[in-house]
């Protein structure tokens, strides 16, 4: 009797261990009832307007594209927002621990280039989708393109074509100034070649460092240089239009052209009221029932406040997993994702986007706008001047795909 209850004792030991070895394998990500998105933001850092706009659109997004339920396909969606801190190394690890600890079926993100540089070989090394919003560099779908990447923002290239239809032409000499980092230099290489090949003639490139806020120096060498346009490329709080306006650049004829920034940035942009230029978003400029949508919930959420700059990309990249989720019927294998993203068309607050099948990238609307003053508004508003189709603003395949 006594070697049948020994038996009995070490069959329960053993299907215990078995048990407890099954649960120990199971990722974090592996509910089959789940679909868990890791979201890789500014949240705080120099770039946290950037982050806080991402994320607000995305959450709004997964909303819209799921008619509120927050599910696609059976499988409830959850969302795990990361601070990179706008620093590529923490980037890395939290992006590590969002694929490990979480078990992260998707990323999204993030607002520095930087950081998207140093996670996107990730998403390759684990084999997961990657939708990179709102980071612009195009080296991140041209040098270092990787099959999981997916690139709802537009890129230096889109914003360059549209930057330099606005000025360049036969002899026209132009200056640039831009933040030292990738950011910067992929925006100014992009215009470069898009203005030269125009006709203009680029007489001097300034650099300045990222976190700077004395920017005299830089822009003393471009006043030297002597250029009918200084053509400015920039990111984060702290701008140099303050000091681009004390010292006077359009007093000595050189004019001024940018992409129109988010509304905090264009607060300190009065002095380049009448400026024409291009935007990648101001709320009043797309005109379709997304938008209208987003605008109008936003306001309702926010206090009033309207979506800036980047958060129809927010929304645009949650809009994205969600229809590709739909054609997958939730299946989240990158092979079978791959082949239903690449060539894929979705509404967005932008209207139609189509991720190129030749390195995935979003073609989109840009808008060509004028800076001008308005009543009951402390900061010049982009008025539409007219929209850049997605076949006009289309940069260059740069990629070795």
């Amino acid at each position: 009797m006594m070697k049948v209850i020994r038996l009995i004792g070490f069959l329960v030991m053993i299907s215990f261990i078995l048990v407890m070895s099954a649960c120990g394998n199971e990722s974090p990500g592996d509910s089959d009832d789940t679909i868990t998105i890791g979201v890789l933001a500014s949240v705080t850092g120099a770039l946290e307007s950037y982050g806080k706009q991402t994320t607000r659109g995305f959450e709004l997004g997964l909303e819209y594209a799921t008619d509120g339920t927050m599910e696609v396909a059976g499988k409830k969606i959850k969302v795990i927002i990361e601070d990179t801190e706008t620093d590529p190394e923490v980037a890395r690890q939290k992006a590590l621990k969002l694929l490990e600890d979480d078990g992260a079926d998707f990323l999204v993100g993030s607002s520095s280039s930087g950081d998207t540089l140093a996670v996107t070989p990730l998403a390759e090394e684990y084999e997961k989708i990657m939708i990179v919003e709102p980071a612009v560099a195009d080296s991140i779908t041209g040098s270092e393109y990787n099959d999981y990447i997916f690139r709802t923002a537009r890129n230096s290239s889109q914003d360059a074509v549209a930057a330099a239809a606005a000025i360049a032409g036969e002899g026209v000499k132009i200056a640039t100034l831009a933040p030292d980092y990738s950011f910067g230099h992929d925006g100014v290489s992009a215009f470069v070649a898009a203005a030269e090949e125009l006709g203009a003639d680029i007489v001097h490139q300034e650099f300045a460092d990222q976190a700077a806020t004395d920017f005299t120096a830089n822009i003393q060498k471009i006043i030297e240089a002597d250029p009918d346009y200084l053509f400015v490329v920039w990111a984060g709080a702290n701008s140099p239009w303050n000091q681009i306006a004390d010292m006077k650049l359009q007093e000595q004829g050189i004019k001024i052209s940018t992409g129109a920034p988010d509304i905090p940035a264009l607060a300190t942009m009065n002095a380049l009221i009448g400026m024409e230029g291009f935007s990648v978003y101001y709320h009043t400029l797309p005109d379709n029932e997304i938008n209208d949508w987003l605008v109008k919930e936003h306001k309702e959420r926010f206090d009033g406040e309207v979506p800036d700059l980047f958060t129809p990309g927010g929304m645009s990249a949650a809009i994205a997993i969600v229809e590709a989720l739909k054609k997958t019927e939730g299946d989240t294998d990158a092979d079978t994702l791959i082949e239903t993203m690449e060539g894929m068309s979705f509404e967005t607050p932008k209207g139609t986007m189509t991720f190129r099948p030749e390195d995935h990238q979003a073609l989109q609307e840009l808008y060509a706008v004028t800076l001008e003053e308005q009543d009951g508004f402390d900061y010049p508003v982009p008025v539409l001047n007219r929209v850049l189709t997605p076949e006009e603003t289309a940069p260059p395949i740069m990629n070795e795909k």
